[in-house]
């Protein structure tokens, strides 16, 4: 993007602004009337020529002002997001302990951004990533069966039937439960490699075989897919839009609202980026989802401990008032902040 003087920058700026407030295309002499650009309209009308050459503006009609293209909000939000961003990531890292309230708040904080903002808004309930052991216990329940009970990071408690060939004594159990804690505690699956398994095994002796069943219901354990609970709120909203309201469009962004799997992808990519950003930006084909194509999507994650990470998102026209969105990203920090007190409070 170094291929913009302060120039171009400044008038791609006042006729994105300006798109974003009328819907309208921006003729020069709109931007010439920008008291703190002092240009005249033929300057403006050469920069805008270079820009739309440049594929940062568009012109949808001939004879008509220009619009923004897909690169040129890039552009734009990439500037806002040095401004926005550092403020975003302060919304991690703090935790909501009762699940049942912590719902409650969710659903009110979609419906929240949908009423602060004009768009759709989606946040999910927090999901476990890169699991890892924190407690097994084994437990005879008769002669031919072990209970083994699984506790991964964020306390998700799985129990699984385990076939012996003998019933075991208390100091068996106890060596064996030690044997298990001592060596598989804080590991994820990809780290429960071939050489721990063989050390544990060989230390287990002749009771090899209920480590393997262990490890088999690890794995399973590891595997399991939690339902993601994805709330929503505002989804007409984008139907005051006139550039998605044309039926197919909008019943292609209503179906995706309603059946929800297919926001699935665009969690996970957002997940996956987490990292690298605290927040992500979508705009038109960058989107995950076939059917937001026409849309921005902006999306962060928000982390609660434990290993338990959770995505906000929030979906409108690419004429989307960028800087409100991440305004109200923003406060999403201090409504978090406020419940998380009231939690530990009690």
């Amino acid at each position: 993007m170094q291929e913009l003087d302060e120039r171009k920058t400044r008038i791609l700026d006042a006729i994105i602004r300006n798109y974003l407030d009328t819907g309208e295309p921006v003729g020069s002499r709109t931007i010439s009337k920008y008291s703190d650009l002092n240009l005249s309209s033929a300057t403006i009308r050469n920069e805008m020529s270079d820009l739309e050459e440049l594929g940062y503006i568009l012109q949808p009609h001939t004879s008509a002002g220009r619009i923004p293209s897909d690169k040129g909000y890039r552009f734009y939000v990439d500037n806002l997001m040095k401004e926005k961003n550092q403020e975003v990531r302060e919304m991690k890292e703090f935790m909501i302990e009762h699940t049942e309230r912590m719902e409650q708040v969710l659903k009110q904080m979609a419906k929240v951004l949908a009423e602060n903002t004009n768009y759709t808004a989606m946040i999910t309930a927090p999901s476990y990533h890169q699991n890892k052991v924190k407690f097994l216990q084994l437990s005879q329940v008769d002669k031919e069966q072990l209970l083994a009970v699984i506790v991964t990071e964020g306390n998700l408690v799985k129990n699984k039937m385990i076939s012996t060939r003998e019933a075991l004594d208390n100091e068996t159990l106890l060596k064996l439960n030690i044997l298990l804690n001592t060596s598989l505690n804080g590991l994820s699956a990809e780290q429960i490699n071939l050489g721990t398994i063989a050390r544990l095994k060989e230390q287990a002796g002749i009771h090899s075989h209920i480590v393997s069943d262990v490890l088999d219901a690890l794995a399973v354990v590891f595997s399991e897919d939690e339902e993601l609970e994805v709330y929503t709120s505002g989804t007409t909203n984008i139907l005051k839009y006139p550039e998605l309201s044309d039926s197919r469009k909008a019943s292609e962004l209503l179906s995706a609202f309603e059946e929800k799997k297919q926001l699935v992808s665009l969690v996970n990519e957002t997940l996956a980026a987490e990292e690298q950003n605290g927040i992500q930006v979508y705009i038109g084909d960058e989107s995950p989802i076939q059917n937001m194509k026409d849309c921005s999507v902006v999306t962060a994650t928000y982390q609660l401990g434990e290993g338990m990470t959770g995505t906000i998102g929030i979906i409108g026209p690419k004429r989307m008032d960028y800087e409100n969105v991440m305004d109200n990203l923003k406060t999403l920090k201090s409504q978090l902040d406020t419940v998380f007190q009231k939690n530990k409070d009690k």
